[in-house]
């Protein structure tokens, strides 16, 4: 076994605690652009660990992204849970995109004049 190994797996146990009390906390509430990405982000490390035959850190890397699924699944802000949560997220990324050319051209504050549906 490699040690690099071993030490992912530690930082990834360490992602696990520290997500931990945010997926048992019923008021949290955190902005799918947040949780989304992370947890794209672990289950690619997870597939490049698997890759590499770095079981042990692909493994952490599973977890790490089964919290943030968690997170986006059930402590996002807005009226549906669960993979809905994401799929609501996904469809509205080229509202956000849109939102986000119009305000850099002609909005100096870069604010749209609704609320994001999706955080």
């Amino acid at each position: 076994m490699v040690w690099q190994d071993f030490i992912f797996l530690a930082g990834s146990v360490l992602s696990i605690a520290f997500l931990a009390p945010t997926v048992r906390n019923s008021s949290a509430c955190v902005p799918l652009g947040s949780s989304v990405p992370s947890m794209t982000i672990g289950a690619i490390y997870a597939f490049t660990y698997a890759t590499m035959g770095m079981t042990f850190s692909a493994a952490g890397s599973i977890g790490v992204a089964t919290m943030w699924s968690l997170i986006a699944f059930y402590r996002a802000p807005g009226p549906v849970t669960g993979p809905k949560a994401i799929l609501r997220f996904v469809e509205s990324l080229p509202r956000q995109a849109l939102d986000l050319l119009s305000g850099a051209r002609g909005n100096p504050q870069g604010t749209a004049d609704h609320d994001q549906a999706a955080d």
